[in-house]
């Protein structure tokens, strides 16, 4: 199998599991892919490979941003509000990962992306378990 079309495969796969999940599992899944590009920063952090943390802190801050983006700061109430400062919070945490070229600000963001998945993980078990 080529490398061309093993990629349009995984893309298909990807665009599927997309298409068949639902806002909480999309949520879940944005979460799963800035925990794992905040690895691949990290990483690259520790080994001084600038263009590889700037491309893996950008695609964090645009999941972060657009986590952000799609609160509902009217109807969300509090839980909102809070969510959009925690947001905030991280996206200052990660331009100093960036800027500073330091793991710690890094270490913040994944501990509470890590909070967060986890809840909203829960939230999908609890989902599917009333399905």
């Amino acid at each position: 199998m080529s490398t061309g079309l093993a990629e349009r495969g995984v893309d298909s796969y990807r665009r599927a599991a997309v298409e068949s999940s639902s806002p909480v599992q999309l949520v879940v899944m944005l979460y799963d892919g800035a925990l794992r590009f905040c690895a691949d920063a990290r990483a690259a952090i520790l080994r001084r490979d600038v263009p590889a943390k700037g491309k893996a802190l950008s695609r964090v801050i645009a999941i972060v941003g657009e986590l952000q983006a799609t609160l509902d700061l009217e109807r969300g109430g509090e839980v909102a509000h809070s969510l959009h400062q925690l947001y905030s919070f991280l996206t200052d945490r990660l331009l100093a990962a960036s800027y500073n070229q330091h793991v710690e600000p890094l270490d913040d963001v994944v501990r509470v992306l890590t909070n967060l998945r986890e809840g909203w993980a829960g939230i999908s078990a609890q989902e599917k378990a009333a399905k």
